[in-house]
């Protein structure tokens, strides 16, 4: 398994967020009040560019699909099929149907990866209701674009697929690249409590992460997930989970089903 851990300066992210999220989660359309929430934004993250940094821990291995599991160096991790029929023409989806089956005898690639800010963009500011909701979002924002920048240099240089890639930050929004960077907690991974298998594998304390017991990560400004190389990888909805699919997922994963049920409740 080839491992990273990574540090950026925050001058060095900004140019990769998504504005969009943060302007939404301000709940603000007018363009001028936009533009004055990011001008106020960026002078913080310029004030305490040499206080606080992002952080990033990447993992590239061999890896294969086994029905719903994908076996990542020798781990597997159990993952969930759409149940729901969306199209007649269509298969229901799993992540593990873009990785090489293990019965070609061939190993494929993945990668693991988690991003994370220094905990003080969250703790430091509570003295202030207004403060502490702007660092809370400029820190989201933060992980989020750690992830881009991290994912960008993975397919350019560290795994290598895509050495020749030159998109546009715009680009990188649109997903224009080669491959898919699932996300636990969105809709094609929506069982947060998969961040103790990752865990187990690329030990997100080594950024400073931890997990709850529902396997939430903090600080709260925390991304984690998969990146698959496949050029027709794309992302899907899991959508409900019955109780067949619930049984399995849970067998697979050693974990009791109504503590399962709970987590995928959430």
């Amino acid at each position: 398994m080839q491992r990273r851990v990574l540090t950026y300066y925050l001058t060095d992210i900004e140019p990769y967020i998504n504005w969009l999220y943060f302007y939404h989660a301000w709940q603000v359309k007018d363009s001028q009040e936009q533009q004055r929430l990011r001008h106020m934004a960026e002078e913080r993250i310029k004030t305490f560019a040499d206080r606080y940094h992002t952080h990033a821990i990447v993992a590239l291995a061999d890896a294969n699909g086994d029905d719903d599991d994908i076996i990542f160096d020798g781990h597997r991790i159990p993952l969930l099929r759409q149940q729901n029929i969306v199209d007649e023409s269509q298969p229901n989806l799993c992540l593990s149907d873009f990785i090489r089956p293990v019965g070609q005898g061939i190993a494929d690639r993945m990668g693991l990866f988690a991003t994370t800010v220094d905990m003080g963009l969250e703790t430091d500011f509570q003295n202030d209701d207004f403060e502490r909701m702007m660092m809370q979002l400029i820190a989201d924002r933060l992980a989020e674009a750690t992830a881009e920048k991290m994912h960008e240099e993975v397919r350019r240089t560290y795994w290598g697929y895509a050495p020749d890639e030159c998109l546009s930050v715009s680009d990188l929004h649109s997903e224009r690249f080669v491959g898919i960077r699932p996300a636990v907690g969105y809709p094609s991974l929506p069982d947060a409590s998969i961040n103790f298998v990752i865990d187990s594998i690329i030990h997100f304390s080594e950024i400073g992460i931890r997990l709850t017991e529902s396997g939430a990560m903090k600080p709260h400004a925390s991304v984690s997930g998969m990146m698959i190389a496949h050029p027709k990888a794309r992302y899907f909805a899991v959508g409900k989970v019955g109780d067949d699919q619930l049984e399995d997922y849970s067998r697979r994963r050693g974990v009791p089903i109504e503590l399962m049920r709970r987590f995928l409740s959430r």
